[in-house]
Parts: structure tokens; sequence; C-alpha cells
């Protein structure tokens, strides 16, 4: 399964593009989910959701649709990771509520979080339930070099745990100029591509550039990357991410029109964007 989708569903300014005119901001996530297959959690990192919550969003949304919620970063971010066992275990059993359409849980730690605290995260992922899947997402600098970049991912592997692979190399190209103003609005670290697997399902986060002929050298390769991995049977969750996000549902379309040319896909539901050029930005 390839399971692609933005990082929220709520961005008002889709209105008459991804949703008809005139669409109220209760009827985003019903309308993102018929024509999108998943989306980040984003607003379950500032607050847990209500029981109540968690069940209208399972019943607006398609059984196939996939949630992958992002740990509250009173976990996260707390001072010592290992020691939160009630807020997590708290956590899991909220988004439980989600049954089926549950994906992978997403934790993504500060960048301080570095190899001198690897024990902190095997304590974690110790008391995980091994039912719900996780995606831990490293910003330290030092996990990107060896040994620490091996060590990690055996310890990932043991606990069939997914390494989020982050992208940013398309808001790092083009002018000075270009970049500066991409990297101020995405913020995201300047860290190397690390494409690792560490278990049976891939999580990605692209991060695109509002022109698209910017984006199509870096979307045809992960195309063959993932369309290959889908291949082998792994399951796939890719999310694009644009500093401009107007266009992420775009670079979604592109992405998966790319991938289904290398493995075997159904029609992304969102059928009438796969042959309608993006709309593209002037930036300057």
């Amino acid at each position: 399964m390839f399971y692609i989708g933005c990082p929220m569903w709520g961005y008002k300014e889709w209105v008459g593009t991804l949703f008809p005119p005139h669409t109220p901001a209760s009827d985003f996530l019903r309308i993102y989910s018929q024509k999108l297959l998943t989306v980040e959690g984003n607003t379950t990192f500032y607050a847990l959701p209500s029981q109540e919550t968690i069940a209208r969003w399972r019943q607006e949304t398609p059984a196939t649709f996939r949630f992958c919620p992002k740990i509250s970063r009173d976990i996260s971010h707390a001072a010592r990771l290992d020691e939160q066992k009630s807020g997590t275990l708290l956590f899991v059993e909220r988004m439980r509520g989600l049954d089926t359409q549950l994906g992978p849980i997403f934790l993504q730690l500060p960048p301080a979080f570095g190899p001198d605290q690897l024990a902190r995260l095997e304590a974690f992922l110790t008391f995980w339930p091994t039912d719900v899947r996780l995606a831990v997402e490293i910003r330290h600098p030092n996990f990107f070099k060896e040994p620490h970049s091996s060590t990690l991912n055996a310890l990932l592997n043991q606990h069939q745990v997914a390494r989020v692979i982050m992208d940013t190399r398309p808001i790092r190209v083009g002018t000075v100029e270009e970049q500066q103003v991409l990297q101020a609005r995405e913020r995201k670290p300047d860290l190397p591509l690390q494409v690792a697997l560490t278990t049976d399902f891939a999580f990605v986060r692209y991060i695109g550039h509002p022109r698209m002929e910017v984006n199509e050298p870096f979307l045809n390769e992960w195309a063959q990357t993932l369309g290959q991995w889908l291949l082998a049977g792994k399951t796939v969750y890719g999310f694009c991410h644009c500093p401009f996000e107007q266009h992420s549902p775009d670079i979604c379309a592109e992405l998966y029109q790319r991938v289904k040319a290398v493995a075997p896909l159904p029609a992304l539901p969102w059928s009438e964007q796969q042959d309608k050029k993006p709309e593209q930005i002037r930036l300057f």
C-alpha cells in the first residue's frame, strides 16, 4: 500500500483548489480524506484531542484513510523521554479510538536529543505497545554520521520501528534569495538525506519546492525508490510538504503518478488533479 498525503487537512488556502469554492472549515477533513489517503496529525503535537474528537475524525473519513498522529510535545520534548510512560500510554490509548484508520504514530525528537541519550529512546521503545506502529524522526546531526547512524538503525530494527526519512534537498537549490525565503518559511533542519528501511514500512517526508520543474528530478528519484519498496512488499507513507503549502496537494499528485508508473497502484481518489497542471506562484 502507498498512502500519500499532506502535513495537515485544514489549510484554508486550498478552498477553490483541493476544496470546492466556499467550503466551510467543518468540511475540510471530510473532503480532504476523499482525495488523499493519509495525513500527518500535527494537531496532536500541541494538545491531546478528546475521545469525541477522535470519534468524529473516524466517522468523517473513509475506512481506507490513515491518520499518522504526532506524539505530544509534552512527551517528545520532555527532559527525560524514558520517564514519560504514563503520558505515552494515555496518548496511545486515545489514538486507538481511530481503530483501523490509525497509521503509524510519529515521534519527532528535538535537535538536542543526541547519541548520548540513546538509552532513553531504547527504554521508550521497550514500553511502547508492540501492536501500534511507530516512526521516529531524529534531528541531531550526529545520528547522520557513523557509527551513530548504524547504531540507531539497529535499535529501530530491533523494535520494528521506522526511521523517518526527511528530504529537504528541494528547498536548498535555486538562487540564494529563493533558498532563504523557502528555508525561513519551512524551518526544517539542514540534514543529509538518510534513506534507511528499519522495518516493513517506510515513513517519508518530502519537503517540496513550489516550482514543479525543480521537484521533477527529486520526484523521479523517489518514484523509483518507493516503487521498488512497494514491489518488495513494503508499505509506504509519503507526506509532501511545501513552504507555500497551497502546492502540497499538487506535489502529492505528481509523486503518486510517478510511483504508479513503477508499481501497480489504484487511481488516486483526487482523479481530476492527475491531469491538471499545478498553478505556479511568484516567490518574488
